[in-house]
């Protein structure tokens, strides 16, 4: 407990450190590039266009569990902090390696690199939360206080993306191919979330207990949080169990992968 209230208050201590980085990190992605940021949402909106297409009015014509909701509007909120999330722990788990040079520094506490690329990750969710309430106002959406109530589930997304780099990003300095498993397990992880699919499918088909088995992902409270913020209106207070549920797995995951991180760091500058 001692070592997670100290590094809090390093983190305090070092906030306008941590954001200066933060910043150079995001800029650092485009260095280069000629269309710069433009890269960084043509492949979400690309993805978008085609699981519309899948499943929209032209492809299967699922239609979304929330009335007087289109496809798109019901798969935006879900998506959106999918991207987020997979790519704060794609860039975490790097971390370590990419600033090698900080890590070998007596005086740098390593444990606010993860932090770092948080943040960098949550500057291009913010652009993404800024289109998804352009999308809903277009469509003729009337705005709701309750659209605020994704700040909440972007912390709590962070929150967890956070506990789990700590682990991934420690491991990877001496198991390279944890960004390979990474990576994949992601890729598994949207399919095991109900994002372009409802839970009411398997239920049709019977398989009652699906529905229960789906909300023990903990992301199945992020996806589900983002469209009660949009759609319906309801609060996160409104789901009880749930939310106790994942701050208590994204707890014990931040407390594994803390003292996981902390055993592993006086081993760091001898591998990089």
């Amino acid at each position: 407990m001692n070592y997670v209230v100290s590094l809090i208050k390093e983190l305090v201590t070092k906030r306008r450190l941590v954001w200066d980085l933060a910043k150079a990190d995001f800029k650092k992605r485009f260095v280069g590039s000629y269309f710069g940021i433009v890269w960084m949402f043509v492949q979400p909106i690309v993805t978008v266009l085609i699981y519309w297409l899948i499943f929209g009015p032209i492809g299967f014509k699922s239609a979304p569990p929330v009335p007087n909701a289109s496809y798109v509007q019901w798969l935006i909120p879900g998506i959106a902090p999918w991207f987020f999330f997979s790519e704060a722990l794609n860039c975490g788990t790097g971390c370590l390696q990419e600033y090698n040079y900080l890590v070998k520094k007596v005086v740098f506490r390593v444990e606010i690199l993860p932090v770092i690329k948080l943040i960098s990750c949550l500057f291009v969710h913010g652009f993404f939360v800024l289109i998804m309430f352009a999308v809903f106002l277009i469509s003729g959406k009337t705005p709701q206080i309750s659209w605020l109530q994704v700040i909440y589930y972007a912390f709590a997304a962070s929150m967890l993306a956070l506990a789990i780099t700590y682990l991934t990003s420690a491991i990877q300095v001496f198991f390279k191919d944890m960004a390979q498993i990474v990576s994949i397990c992601l890729q598994f992880g949207m399919w095991l979330t109900p994002i372009m699919y409802s839970e009411q499918l398997f239920v049709d088909k019977g398989l009652t207990m699906a529905p229960t088995i789906l909300k023990l992902n903990p992301f199945y409270y992020i996806a589900a949080g983002y469209r009660d913020s949009m759609l319906t209106g309801d609060w996160f207070f409104m789901r009880p169990t749930l939310t106790v549920y994942f701050w208590a797995v994204t707890i014990v995951i931040m407390l594994v992968g803390l003292k996981v991180f902390k055993r592993l760091r006086p081993h760091f500058s001898d591998v990089l």
